[in-house]
């Protein structure tokens, strides 16, 4: 780091993602709500998708010839590169279509967004955001598939899109924080912890590295560049990784400044929270924004359970402060149950493919 950047450092961002939460709770100016034009259009090209019959990874933006969804999704562009980092659209008619005609859809909007990467060992490009049954305690288990509370952090590529299909009986809130407020208020608070940002962390894999890897990566928090800051941040990873006796100890430093991160996301002034309704899309700037979310309880039929869809998008040549390692996504690893296969066992208790019975 030069000693120019260093001394950018010491002093608190501006930019239009540095927002905090209560300000943005006082306004919807971050929903966009989708004209019947703009869903006349993905009816449209949905109906043509559907009609040929071709996988989801076989299509490509050219068998989504948008119109007026067009200037949606560059309106979504700008918010999410120049503006706050996130978007909330709303009014996907995903009550009137199937969870395939769904799936179609927000693939499409997708594509027109970046190129799906890889959220699983499985590869899994469109992913499953359900209760799986799945043990939190066990660490190759990935959080997003229990009802448990996630607590705030980022993940892969460019941009997160979750499609809301269907919401919990209870809980299941979403909560999104601005990663430059934080960073901003942490230098206010504990600005001698700010250069441990930028050195390595040592990150557990949960199981999901490829053969021959070691099962933790390292990779600082945050990086600026003279113009625009880059936090990638989960503490439970972080956290995690202490379990591999080879993995470094943290430092005491290192342990203060993830608690501090977690602790400034909790408070009420800096988190944003969101009720998500069927047919919502949360769009989020990976390098910007934490997410999270609240315990949840289900409904018994498996047919009205809280369930989410997933895209990890990477905006390849539009994204100024990408990074090349989280663009690409989880390598793939054989072997690994899908999210499909997961949500289908604990919907029908049938063993998957290759699974005992």
């Amino acid at each position: 780091m030069s000693e120019a950047v260093r001394e950018l450092l010491l002093e608190p961002l501006r930019c239009a993602a540095a927002w905090r939460g209560a300000e943005q709770a006082r306004s919807q100016d971050w929903v966009y709500r989708l004209s019947s034009a703009e869903v006349a259009d993905l009816d449209r090209c949905v109906d043509a998708v559907a009609r040929c019959g071709r996988p989801l990874h076989e299509l490509g933006v050219g068998d989504f010839e948008f119109d007026a969804m067009a200037g949606a999704i560059a309106t979504w562009m700008r918010e999410l590169e120049h503006g706050r980092g996130f978007v909330l659209a709303r009014g996907v008619p995903v009550d009137r279509y199937s969870v395939d005609r769904a799936r179609i859809a927000y693939w499409g909007i997708g594509l027109h967004m970046g190129t799906a990467v890889s959220q699983t060992a499985a590869g899994d490009l469109l992913g499953e955001v359900r209760d799986t049954g799945a043990d939190p305690s066990d660490p190759s288990v990935r959080l997003y598939k229990t009802r448990e509370s996630l607590g705030f952090h980022c993940d892969g590529a460019d941009i997160i899109g979750l499609l809301c299909l269907r919401t919990a009986r209870s809980g299941g809130q979403s909560r999104i924080a601005s990663s430059v407020s934080v960073y901003n208020e942490l230098l206010e608070r504990r600005p001698d912890l700010v250069p441990e940002l930028y050195e390595n962390f040592h990150w557990d894999r949960n199981e999901e590295q490829a053969p021959g890897e070691a099962p933790y990566f390292d990779l600082p928090i945050c990086h600026f560049d003279g113009e625009r800051l880059r936090t990638f941040y989960i503490g439970w990873y972080i956290r995690g990784a202490q379990r591999h006796p080879e993995a470094p100890r943290l430092t005491a430093a290192q342990n203060e400044v993830i608690d501090l991160i977690d602790e400034i996301c909790e408070e009420p002034d800096f988190h944003l929270a969101m009720e998500f309704e069927p047919g919502d899309i949360q769009w989020l700037k990976n390098s910007v924004i934490l997410h999270a979310r609240t315990a949840y309880e289900d409904e018994v039929e498996p047919e009205r359970r809280r369930h989410l869809l997933r895209l990890w998008l990477t905006a390849h040549g539009r994204w100024a402060d990408g990074d090349e390692f989280l663009r690409q996504g989880i390598p793939r690893k054989d072997g690994v149950e899908s999210d499909a296969d997961a949500v289908d066992r604990s919907i029908t208790g049938r063993p998957t493919t290759g699974e005992k019975e």
